[in-house]
C-alpha cells in the first residue's frame, strides 16, 4: 500500500475533518487533543498561521495515531515544510500545476482543489486521483458536485469537499460513494480558540461525532 491509499483509508474513516486555523503551539496541540478526547482522529492545520508547522511537528509526535494533514499550502516551499514537519497530507484551496508536479514527484498525498470539470481533469492529467472540492457551498454544494464526479465516475477520483459544510449538511456530503471525508470548519473556530472556549469546542466535537454514528 503506497502513501496515498494509506492516507485516504485513514481519512475515510475519520470522515469529518476539523480545518484548523491556529495561532499559537500550545492551542493546536490542545485542539488536537480535545479531538483526540472525543474520538476524532484526524485534523487539517492550514498554512494560514505562523505556527502551523510547529503545530504539525508537535501533533505528529504527541498524538502518532491521529492523520495530521497541512491545509493552504500555496507553493512548493510550504510544500516540502509540511511533509518535513511530518504532515500526512496537504491540501490547497486551489489547482496550481507546479505544486501538484512537486508533490507527485514525491508521493506525496496532496489534494488541489478544484471546482469544475476542466480542473479535474488537468489534476487527473497530472497524476492526482484525491481532490479537494472547494468551495463546497458556494461553488454548487452537493448537486454540484454529484454534477462533477458523473463524467468521471470510471476513473475511481475521490473527493473531500470543503467550504460552507456544516453539521446540518456534511451528512449529505459524506452519503456520496466518491467523498472519502468532508472538511469541517465548525469544529474549531479561530475565534473559539482564541477565547478558550474549549468546552463548547468539545461539545461540537461530540456532536459531530454523533453524526457519524
Amino acid at each position: 500500500m503506497n502513501r496515498l491509499q494509506d492516507v485516504t483509508l485513514k481519512l475515510a474513516k475519520v470522515k469529518i475533518v476539523p480545518v484548523l486555523a491556529i495561532e499559537k503551539v500550545e492551542d493546536g496541540i490542545r485542539m488536537c487533543e480535545v479531538l483526540r478526547n472525543c474520538g476524532l482522529m484526524g485534523a487539517e492545520i492550514t498554512f494560514r498561521t505562523a505556527a502551523a508547522e510547529e503545530i504539525i511537528r508537535e501533533a505528529s509526535k504527541r498524538f502518532p495515531d491521529m492523520v495530521i494533514g497541512a491545509g493552504t499550502v500555496l507553493n512548493i516551499k510550504d510544500l516540502h515544510r509540511a511533509f518535513d514537519a511530518g504532515a500526512e497530507f496537504a491540501v490547497a484551496p486551489g489547482f496550481n500545476p507546479t505544486v501538484v508536479q512537486e508533490a507527485v514527484k514525491n508521493g506525496f498525498p496532496f489534494f488541489p482543489g478544484i471546482s469544475c470539470p476542466s480542473q479535474v481533469e488537468q489534476a487527473y492529467e497530472l497524476g492526482i486521483s484525491v481532490m479537494k472540492f472547494f468551495p463546497a457551498e458556494a461553488a454548487g454544494g452537493v448537486k454540484m458536485l454529484k454534477s462533477i464526479i458523473a463524467p468521471y465516475k470510471h476513473l475511481g477520483i475521490k473527493f473531500m469537499p470543503t467550504g460552507g459544510i456544516t453539521s446540518d449538511n456534511v451528512k449529505t456530503y459524506l452519503e456520496i460513494p466518491e467523498v472519502i471525508a468532508a472538511g469541517g470548519t465548525w469544529l474549531g473556530t479561530t475565534a473559539d480558540i482564541k477565547a478558550g472556549a474549549w468546552g463548547k469546542i468539545e461539545q461540537l466535537v461530540n456532536d459531530a461525532m454523533k453524526l457519524l454514528v
